[in-house]
C-alpha cells in the first residue's frame, strides 16, 4: 500500500470498483446511483486522477448500468471534480457512452455533454468540444454519427465564426451519410441547429441539407423534416419563403408516405403562422383540405385536430366554403377515430363563426355526433359544449341538445353516463335553478342509484358542485331530503351511496343542516347489518367532525355518543390522549377506530 495514502483515503474508490466489478447488475446499478457521494468522499483531485478515468474504461457493462452512468455525469458532476474549469474532463467517458450500441445510452450521453457544454468556457468548448464533436462526426460506426447531429446546435452560437462554417460543412457531410439512421439523426436536429443560423447561412446553408434531407428515399427520413421545415420558414420572410420553399411545402403535402403526410397534418398549424396570411389563403387551405380528403384515416384525424387553430387564420367565408364542407364529410368518415378527434374539436369553429352560422351549419352536426355510436365520439362533443353554448346561448343549446344530452345519461356505456354527469354543473350553472329542477334534478338523483359505482361516486360530486352553484337552501330543500330518503331504501347499494353522499356533500352544508337532517339518519345506518355500511358510517362521523371546527365538534360529538350508546349495548371504550379517539363497536365481535379531533372538555360524564 502507498504510504502516502490511508485505508479511508482509499476505501470509497475501492469500494466502487469491487462493486463495479459484482457479478450482481442491481449491485453495480447501485454502484453507480452513489458515484456522485463517492467523488465527494474522495475529493476533487482524486475525483479529476482515479474517479474519471476509472469511469472512463467501465464502458463493458449492461445498458442499464451505462444509461445510469451517462444520467449522472450530466447531473451537474463538475462540481465534484473542482468545478466548471474542469468540466471537459467529464467529455471523455461520456464520448465512449455515445458510442454504445443502445440508443437509449446514446441519447442520455448525448444529453449529458450538451449539460456539459452549458458551463464550458468558450474556449474549453473550442480546445475540447469541438474536437470530441469532429471525432464523432467521422467515427467508423454509425453510432457515434448519429450521436453527433445531437450535438451541434448545443455549441454553434458559442464559437467563433471560422469554427461555426466548419460545423456547417460537418453537419452537411452527416445530412449525405450514407447510413439511414445517421440521415435520420441529421433531419431530428437539423431544426434546432436551423434555429441558431444567421438567415444568410439558412439560406446558404439550411436549405441546402434540408432540400437533401426531404427528397431522402427513407420515409422515415422524410417525416422528421417536417419539424425543419417549420424552423427553416420561421427563419424566413414570407416572399423568401414563396421563392424558396413553395415546391418542397407541396411535395411534403403530397409525400407518397402517408406517415410523411400524418407528421404535416400534426403540425400543419405551426406551419400556416409561420408562412404568412397571403401563402395561407393561396396554398395552405387548399393543401389542408386535401388532408382533410387523405385516403388515410390516420392522416384524416392528425388534420382534423387542427381544425380550429387553422381556421382562426381564415376569413368567415373561406372557413363555410372550403373548411366547413369537409367538416361535414368528416362527421359520416368511416373510421370512428376520425369522427372522434372531428368531435373534440368542432365546437372550437363556434366563435369563429357567430351564432347565425353555428345555428345553421354547425348545430346539426353536433346532433349527429351526439348520436354516434362509438362512445368516445359523444364524450369528445359533450367535453367541449361549453363553446357552443357562449356563442348561441342557453336556450337553443337547451332546446336542441338537452334532449340529446337525456338520452346520452342513459347510454350503456358507463364512461358516457360519467361525462354527462361531469358536465352538470356547468350546464346548472348556465340553466338555472328553476329549469334545472323541471328539466335536470330528477335525472341527478336517479344516478345515486346507478349499478355502476363509478357513476354514484360521480353523482355524489355532483351533489357537492350543485350546492355551491345553487346554494345551502336550495340544497336542503332538493337534495338533502331525497338522500335521507335513500337511507331507507332496501337495496343496501343505495343505502351505501346514502352514507357516500353525506360524506361528501356536507363540508358545503351549514351545521344546522348536518345536525337537523342529517345526523339521526347517518346514526340510524350505524346499525346497518350490512358491515361495510357501518364502517362508512364511522368514516362519514369522523369527516363530519373534522369539517365544522370545535364548537361544531362539540355539538356532534354530544349527539353522536348519545345516538350510538342508544343504538350499541357493547361498552364503549374511552382512551385520553393528547387527542380523544371513540373505539365504536361496529362490526360484531371487532373494534373498529373512529377518530374525532376534539379536546379532552368534550369527555362526555
Amino acid at each position: 500500500m502507498d504510504p502516502g495514502f490511508s485505508v479511508d483515503e482509499i476505501a470509497p474508490i475501492a469500494i466502487l470498483m469491487d462493486e463495479l466489478r459484482s457479478e450482481d447488475v442491481q449491485l453495480r446499478l447501485n454502484a453507480i446511483h452513489r458515484v456522485s457521494t463517492i467523488a465527494l468522499a474522495l475529493g476533487p483531485d482524486r475525483a479529476r486522477d482515479e474517479l474519471i478515468p476509472f469511469l472512463q474504461d467501465s464502458i463493458d457493462d449492461e445498458d442499464e448500468v451505462l444509461l445510469a452512468l451517462a444520467e449522472e455525469l450530466g447531473r451537474n458532476f463538475e462540481e465534484y471534480i473542482g468545478g466548471p474549469e474542469y468540466a471537459h474532463l467529464l467529455l471523455g467517458p461520456l464520448e465512449n457512452l455515445s458510442a454504445v450500441e443502445e440508443t437509449l445510452v446514446r441519447d442520455k450521453a448525448a444529453e449529458s455533454i450538451t449539460k456539459v457544454a452549458a458551463v464550458m468556457s468558450q474556449p474549453q468548448i473550442e480546445q475540447y468540444y469541438i474536437p470530441l464533436l469532429q471525432r464523432l462526426s467521422k467515427g467508423e460506426w454509425f453510432t457515434s454519427r448519429t450521436s453527433a447531429c445531437a450535438l451541434y446546435a448545443a455549441v454553434y452560437d458559442r464559437v467563433s465564426p471560422p469554427i461555426q462554417d466548419e460545423l456547417r460543412r460537418g453537419y452537411a457531410q452527416l445530412g449525405s451519410d450514407d447510413t439511414p439512421m445517421v440521415r435520420r439523426a441529421a433531419s431530428r436536429w437539423l431544426g434546432s441547429l436551423i434555429k441558431k443560423f444567421a438567415k444568410q447561412h439558412v439560406l446558404s446553408d439550411g436549405l441546402s441539407i434540408y432540400r437533401k434531407l426531404q427528397s431522402d428515399d427513407q420515409d422515415s427520413v422524410r417525416l422528421l423534416t417536417v419539424e425543419d421545415l417549420i424552423a427553416i420558414v420561421q427563419a424566413l420572410s414570407p416572399p423568401e419563403i414563396k421563392e424558396q420553399l413553395l415546391k418542397q411545402i407541396r411535395q411534403t403535402v403530397s409525400d407518397k408516405s402517408w406517415r410523411v403526410r400524418y407528421m404535416v397534418g400534426q403540425h400543419f398549424n405551426e406551419l400556416a403562422e409561420a408562412v404568412g396570411q397571403e401563402l395561407v389563403r393561396e396554398e395552405l387551405v387548399g393543401h389542408y383540405v386535401q388532408l382533410l380528403k387523405d385516403n388515410e384515416a390516420e392522416v384524416r384525424s392528425a388534420a382534423a385536430t387542427q381544425i380550429p387553430g387553422f381556421s382562426k387564420l381564415l376569413e368567415k367565408e373561406i372557413i363555410l366554403a372550403r373548411i366547413v364542407p369537409c367538416v361535414r364529410d368528416l362527421c359520416q368518415d368511416n373510421s370512428q377515430h376520425v369522427r372522434a378527434a372531428l368531435a373534440n374539436q368542432i365546437s372550437g369553429l363556434a366563435p369563429l363563426l357567430g351564432r347565425d352560422a353555428t345555428i345553421e351549419h354547425l348545430l346539426p352536426l353536433f346532433l349527429h355526433l351526439l348520436k354516434d355510436e362509438f362512445p368516445e365520439v359523444r364524450l369528445n362533443i359533450i367535453s367541449k359544449l361549453e363553446q357552443v353554448n357562449t356563442v348561441i346561448g342557453i336556450d337553443l343549446l337547451s332546446e336542441s341538445l338537452l334532449p340529446a344530452i337525456i338520452e346520452l345519461a342513459e347510454d350503456k356505456s358507463w364512461r358516457v353516463r360519467q361525462a354527462i354527469i361531469e358536465y352538470i354543473p356547468l350546464l346548472a350553472t348556465q340553466l338555472g335553478k328553476s329549469f334545472f329542477d323541471e328539466q335536470l334534478g330528477n335525472l341527478c338523483m336517479s344516478w345515486l342509484g346507478d349499478n355502476v359505482f363509478s357513476i354514484r361516486e360521480a353523482a355524489t360530486v355532483n351533489l357537492k358542485k350543485l350546492t355551491e352553484v345553487f346554494g345551502v337552501e336550495w340544497a336542503k330543500v332538493q337534495i338533502v331530503p331525497k338522500v335521507v330518503g335513500m337511507g331507507q331504501h332496501p337495496n343496501y347499494l343505495l343505502r351505501m351511496t346514502t352514507v357516500q353522499a353525506i360524506s361528501t356533500i356536507a363540508p358545503s352544508l351549514t351545521l344546522d343542516i348536518v345536525s337537523g337532517d342529517i345526523l339521526d339518519t347517518l346514526l340510524q345506518l350505524a346499525q346497518d347489518p350490512i358491515p361495510n355500511i357501518r364502517f362508512n358510517v364511522a368514516k362519514s362521523l369522523e369527516v363530519l367532525a373534522l369539517t365544522f371546527g370545535t364548537t361544531a365538534e362539540a355539538t356532534l360529538m354530544q349527539m353522536s355518543v348519545t345516538l350510538l350508546r342508544r343504538h350499541y349495548r357493547k361498552p364503549m371504550l374511552w382512551r385520553p390522549e393528547l387527542e380523544l379517539e371513540i373505539m365504536v363497536c361496529l362490526i360484531e365481535d371487532a373494534f373498529i377506530a373512529v377518530r374525532f379531533s376534539v379536546g379532552t372538555a368534550f369527555l362526555p360524564s
